[in-house]
């Protein structure tokens, strides 16, 4: 890791869309010599006026830099940059934050072993005005001694950058896992509004109470997260079978009103489907198992 004395890394981002453009903006504001490439003209006027280096090619980017960030749609753009680079890249590192699968990043992983080059896979975990700031979230995963080089310049991303494993894949994991989370808390957000506005009760009205139960969540997460990993869910309290008759309700009233219940109702499959698995005694999280056996 570099100290605050070293001189800054000099760095290259490949791909200015609008999350690659932000990311080459906080290497800017973090001292760092920036030299940008993106495949189509047009893009990175601003980067330039702020001090970046616009490459003339693809291979010329990559020579200007230790460190080379590529964020691009998918893996099959990413590769179709980076892998005519190879030799370009060979005895830099590579840092892919480009969004795709835990799979796709394996394969590039392999693919950047063989050409010997040190490969870190990433991903971003807030949307482009945060980034840069303490609170940004990034994952990293593939060797620790490529993230220990780095750690530094690649906090210039975001204060929260984290490395979760040796495994490439484990930063997809982890991002599609939070993902999956914050997409069905956001459906269940916006359908929470439409069952209260066909009584008449605004949005803005419920939101409070909306906050206060995501709190009611929170302080159960680490106790959730300790009963799936046991494999023990004790329902002392709330037991599922209670609980699969309160969803029963809140479908019962969204079609009443004409509401898509569809969410819902693949919600309660699931606890249903833990019921039959044996754990109608046991607390919410049992219905891991049914996830597990679809």
């Amino acid at each position: 890791m570099q100290n605050d004395n070293s001189p800054k890394t000099p760095v290259t981002v490949i791909g200015l869309g609008a999350m690659g453009s932000a990311l080459a903006g906080a290497f800017l504001d973090a001292g760092h010599p920036t030299t940008v490439w993106n495949r189509s003209p047009g893009k990175g006027e601003d980067l330039v006026a702020r001090g970046a280096v616009r490459a003339a090619s693809a291979a010329e980017a990559v020579r200007a830099g230790d460190l080379v960030v590529v964020c691009v749609v998918d893996y099959d753009a990413s590769a179709a940059v980076l892998e005519p680079l190879a030799a370009d890249l060979a005895g830099r590192t590579l840092v892919n934050l480009t969004s795709d699968t835990p799979e796709r990043a394996r394969e590039a992983a392999a693919w950047a072993a063989a050409a010997g080059i040190d490969y870190l896979d990433g991903a971003v975990m807030v949307p482009t005005p945060v980034i840069g700031t303490p609170g940004a979230l990034l994952f990293h995963a593939g060797p620790r001694a490529a993230y220990d080089q780095h750690e530094r310049t690649l906090k210039a991303l975001g204060g929260q950058t984290t490395y979760v494993g040796a495994d490439h894949g484990l930063a997809a994991v982890h991002d599609l896992s939070l993902l999956d989370y914050f997409w069905t808390a956001m459906s269940g957000v916006v359908h929470a509004f439409a069952l209260a506005a066909a009584d008449g009760v605004p949005a803005a009205a419920l939101a409070p109470f909306i906050k206060a139960n995501a709190g009611l969540v929170t302080s159960l997460v680490d106790e959730m997260a300790k009963e799936v990993d046991s494999g023990s869910y004790p329902g002392a309290e709330a037991n599922l079978a209670m609980e699969v008759a309160g969803i029963d309700h809140v479908v019962h009233a969204a079609e009443h009103r004409g509401l898509d219940a569809s969410v819902l109702r693949a919600v309660n499959a699931v606890a249903r489907r833990g019921v039959a698995l044996g754990h109608g005694a046991d607390n919410w999280t049992a219905t891991v198992e049914a996830v597990r056996k679809p």
